[in-house]
């Protein structure tokens, strides 16, 4: 299962969603079939490096926010 696709997030996947986007469109039993399933893991791994970066980029702005609470604190405690 995946998220939704068409987002503000998902822009580097765009290609790929629209491939699985017209498999899906040639019909029901064209994807029971599972003649879809290389476009939904095509998909899937472009959403997965998507998020691994976001979360990377996540990561980074965390660690400098607390980085500059604990040097705010420690000028309050020396300060006290």
């Amino acid at each position: 299962m995946h998220p939704h696709l068409h987002t503000k997030n998902n822009r580097g996947c765009e290609e790929v969603m629209a491939a699985l986007d017209e498999c899906h469109a040639q019909g029901f039993l064209h994807k029971v079939l599972g003649n879809c399933n290389g476009a939904k893991r095509e998909v899937n791994k472009c959403l997965r490096a998507e998020r691994l970066e976001r979360t990377a980029q996540n990561r980074e702005k965390a660690k400098g926010k607390k980085e500059r609470i604990q040097r705010v604190w420690k000028d309050i405690d020396e300060e006290s």
